[in-house]
């Protein structure tokens, strides 16, 4: 396992929220916390080789402060969150030389395709289960997206 490789798995562990992973190979133990001031990863090759022990420290993503957290709802509380009903990637247009599903302002009805996730090399249309208007995209084009993920906030008004 190469340095590139132990730096991609810490971006996924910090990503997936686990407070604690451990890895065991055959010639390599690697531990990653996280959750606290810092995010630790500890890599240790076995004797084998008598190589040296790494250690690797990077800061913790930034967590939101508690008064955005409250914020935000009040906000958005008249409007309806569309979320993520897979995890893939998340297109805003069928294919890329065609336009989007949906822009900030459309009107949508039950049943209309808002985006496509791809997942595994499928592409699933996600339609819409509810009719108003688009009011907020909150995931970039290409973007990763993870199970139950807002995607949009609709007006339902």
């Amino acid at each position: 396992m190469d340095i590139k490789e132990i730096q991609n798995l810490i971006k996924f562990v910090a990503k997936s929220g686990a407070s604690e992973v451990k890895l065991e190979m055959d010639d390599i133990k690697i531990t990653i916390r996280t959750g606290s001031e810092s995010e630790t990863t500890i890599v240790q090759q076995m004797p084998m080789q008598s190589a040296p022990v790494m250690q690797h420290q990077m800061p913790a993503q930034p967590v939101a402060s508690p008064v955005q957290e409250a914020a935000a709802p009040a906000e958005d509380s008249k409007y309806i969150t569309i979320k993520s009903p897979i995890i893939g990637t998340f297109y805003r247009k069928p294919s890329p030389d065609k336009p989007v599903f949906v822009e900030v302002g459309t009107d949508i009805k039950e049943g209309d395709v808002l985006c496509v996730i791809e997942a595994m090399k499928l592409f699933n249309e996600i339609e819409s289960e509810i009719s108003g208007k688009i009011v907020k995209v909150l995931v970039d084009d290409s973007s990763p997206v993870e199970f139950d993920q807002p995607l949009f906030l609709v007006d339902p008004s």
